[in-house]
C-alpha cells in the first residue's frame, strides 16, 4: 500500500525520550521510536526528524532562573545534538542509513546543515536527523522543525506527543478537557492552545504546511498515519 506522504518531518520533544524518568534517555523508549521510524521508512517514506532537548537541558527554564538567555539557548541546542546522536545510533542498529545534520558547526560529530545536502540525503533514502534547532537563540525546536520542513519540502509535519492530539486544555491536569479532531491554525492562536509556540504555528499557517499532532507512545500510530488512517488532530486552514 502506497504511503499517504512521500516526505515527512517528524518532531519529537526531548521529554519523550526520558519516559517516566523525566530526564535522560530511556533505552526502551528510544528503541520503540526507532522501530516505528524503521517501519515507516520501509514504506518508502523519506523521513526528516527534529528532536528537542528538554530531557537534558531547557534553555528557557535556565534563563528564567537567571542564566543569560543566549547562553542557555546554546546549551539547549547542544542537548538536541546529544539526543540526535542517540537516535542515530538506535536507527543504525536497525540497518538504517542515518545522517545527523547540525545547525551549529561541530564537524567531528555531525554534518553541517546545508539544505540541498539534506534534500539529497532524503532522496537517497537516508533518514536525516536535524539537530541544534535553527542555530539561533530565542527560537524553539518547534519553530526549527517547521522551518526545516518547509526548507526540505516536507508534505506534513508530524508532532509526536504523550496524548492523543489537541485538547481544549491539558488532559493530564484537566479531566474535563475534550479532544479536538480538526482545528485551524488561527483557532490555535486565538485560543492560546499549547500545541507549538506561536512562531511555529504562524510559520505553518503562512506556508500552508499541514500539521498532525498525535500520540507517538501508541505502537503503530505513525504507520497508521502513513496509511491515511485518522490518528490524532489535524491542523490546517
Amino acid at each position: 500500500m502506497a504511503a499517504r506522504y512521500q516526505r515527512i518531518l517528524f518532531k519529537l520533544s526531548g521529554e519523550l525520550l526520558a519516559g517516566d524518568a523525566g530526564t535522560g534517555i530511556r533505552d526502551e523508549v528510544l528503541a520503540g521510536l526507532a522501530d516505528e521510524i524503521r517501519d515507516v521508512h520501509a514504506m518508502g517514506v523519506q523521513v526528516g526528524i527534529v528532536l528537542g532537548g528538554g530531557n537534558i537541558f531547557r534553555g528557557l527554564s535556565a534563563s528564567m532562573r537567571g542564566m543569560d538567555r543566549v547562553t542557555a539557548d546554546h546549551m539547549g541546542m547542544l542537548a538536541t545534538v546529544i539526543n540526535s546522536l542517540a537516535l542515530q545510533h538506535a536507527l543504525e542498529k536497525r540497518g538504517l542509513f542515518t545522517r545527523v545534520m547540525s545547525a551549529l558547526k561541530m564537524d567531528q560529530v555531525a554534518e553541517p546543515y546545508i539544505r540541498r545536502r539534506a534534500v539529497r540525503h532524503l532522496e537517497k533514502g537516508r533518514i536525516v536527523v536535524l539537530a541544534a534547532g535553527t542555530g539561533n537563540p530565542y527560537f524553539t525546536t518547534d519553530t526549527a522543525a517547521v522551518l526545516r520542513a518547509i526548507e526540505v519540502g516536507a508534505e506534513v509535519i508530524l508532532k509526536g506527543t504523550k496524548v492523543d492530539g489537541i485538547y481544549t486544555g491539558d488532559p493530564v491536569k484537566d479531566p474535563s478537557a475534550t479532544f479536538i479532531p480538526t482545528i485551524s491554525y488561527m483557532d490555535i492562536l486565538n485560543r492560546g492552545l499549547k500545541v507549538m509556540d506561536s512562531t511555529a504555528i504562524s510559520l505553518c499557517m503562512d506556508n500552508r504546511l499541514p500539521l498532525v499532532v498525535f500520540n507517538v507512545g501508541v505502537p503503530g500510530n505513525l504507520t497508521k498515519l502513513m496509511r491515511g488512517e485518522t490518528v490524532g488532530t489535524r491542523v490546517g486552514e
